[in-house]
């Protein structure tokens, strides 16, 4: 996949995972481009996981199409989920 699609699809993924996820998370746009594109090699491993059964790293489904940006927001969503975590076992 081309480097603009996926800058875009972090984008795009990044932002609405940071609108829907409750409280603040901070970070500026490079930090959720990189969210985004983590949350897309997530989902998609994810995505692969339930279709085959098998865990593989891979974007699959991943790309700007309301599958492959419904997959990487969920990615996001999980990485966010697990980034707050982290943070609160850290600082306590």
């Amino acid at each position: 996949m081309n480097i603009i699609v996926w800058v875009a699809l972090g984008l795009l993924a990044g932002a609405i995972a940071n609108a829907v996820y409750p409280g603040y998370q901070g970070g500026e746009i490079l930090s959720t481009i990189i969210l985004g594109i983590i949350g897309a090699f997530i989902g998609g491993s994810l995505l692969t996981l339930l279709q085959t059964g098998t865990l593989q790293l891979t974007a699959a489904g991943a790309g700007l199409s309301i599958t492959g940006i419904l997959v990487a927001v969920l990615g996001a969503i999980i990485v966010i989920y697990l980034w707050v975590l982290l943070r609160r076992s850290s600082n306590t």
